[in-house]
């Protein structure tokens, strides 16, 4: 089978190849998928890179990237009911401690790692369901329902923050989000109540405005850089749920301002979710799908040839929504 792959860290256009590679047989637990579509996400493009931390070699010989990803089951193994053949399914953690993802024509995965998809989502939707969809679920939902309260969410244009303002609309909450100047109409779209301008020097004041109570939920994608300021605008005991802080790793907390609040830092890595959670943000996923009340939004597709052109396209700023590769 066609399949993109890397033997060491560095860019895109350096270390990805293409080349063809032998389908694995599937052992007695683990499905065949017939990919459709492979969905691009930053991380998959900073693990290529070699930017996690501690990490100076990819831990295979051979790398197939990406995590996420739609297609069609086509084998199953000698412990599963033939009957998931045919399937259509979105797929999660194809890259994450294994090394063959979905940058390739064919997966064969664990089928705990598969979901079958809701009888209208495009494998285009559900190629987006993995790392953006199962994040922004977790976000929106991690501790409980969200009527009648008050929800931040930090770069709501982004693939996370658009499905994160849909969600949490759709849930009952008010919803503050931020972004950048060009991206306030996509985000207002998307169902915000508030947009701000995440750049601004008047950015606590402008949330307190609208909240002056404060907010009671946070979904912060850059939690290294905002954390000195976002205690001023959470309720006592609110909680921020944290996905990311790339652009600072090694933050230093203003534990005062946080201890005196109660605030309740969630910091949740969607690869290692459990069971249970996982299987809860599944099911808010496709009833807001369901209930028309969930778009996920593609901001490009590129040939599976292109895979390199879609890593850089992920780390782009002002990039609207998925990047996905077409199988």
């Amino acid at each position: 089978m066609k399949v993109i792959s890397y033997e060491k860290f560095g860019s895109a256009t350096e270390v990805l190849k293409v080349q063809e590679i032998e389908l694995q047989k599937p052992r007695q637990e683990e499905v065949v998928v017939k990919l459709k579509y492979s969905g691009v996400n930053p991380s998959d493009a900073k693990a290529r890179a070699g930017n996690r931390p501690g990490v100076t070699r990819p831990e295979y010989s051979l790398v197939v990237p990406n995590s996420d990803g739609s297609g069609v089951i086509e084998e199953v193994g000698s412990n599963l009911d033939k009957s998931l053949i045919g399937k259509r399914v979105w797929l999660r953690n194809g890259q994450w401690k294994r090394p063959f993802g979905t940058a390739a024509e064919y997966i064969t995965i664990a089928v705990e790692n598969i979901v079958e998809m809701p009888s209208k989502m495009t494998f285009q939707e559900g190629a987006t369901m993995g790392i953006p969809g199962l994040t922004a679920a977790h976000g929106i939902f991690g501790t409980g329902e969200v009527i009648g309260k008050t929800l931040l969410i930090s770069g709501g244009g982004g693939a996370v923050g658009h499905l994160a303002i849909q969600l949490a609309k759709w849930g009952g909450a008010k919803v503050i989000a931020t972004g950048s100047k060009s991206s306030a109409e996509p985000i207002l779209n998307f169902g915000a109540d508030y947009f701000f301008d995440y750049s601004s020097d008047k950015l606590v004041s402008q949330i307190n405005e609208v909240v002056p109570d404060g907010v009671d939920r946070v979904i912060e994608v850059e939690f290294g850089l905002n954390l000195n300021w976002i205690h001023n605008v959470l309720k006592p005991n609110g909680t921020i749920a944290v996905f990311g802080s790339a652009k600072e790793m090694n933050p230093i907390i203003p534990f005062g301002p946080y201890l005196f609040k109660a605030i309740k830092i969630d910091i949740f890595l969607i690869y290692i979710l459990p069971v249970k959670e996982r299987k809860i943000a599944i099911n808010y996923l496709h009833s807001a799908y369901e209930q028309k009340a969930l778009k996920p939004k593609i901001d490009s597709i590129f040939k599976l040839e292109d895979c390199d052109k879609a890593h850089d396209r992920t780390l782009t700023k002002g990039r609207k929504g998925a990047v996905l590769l077409e199988i």
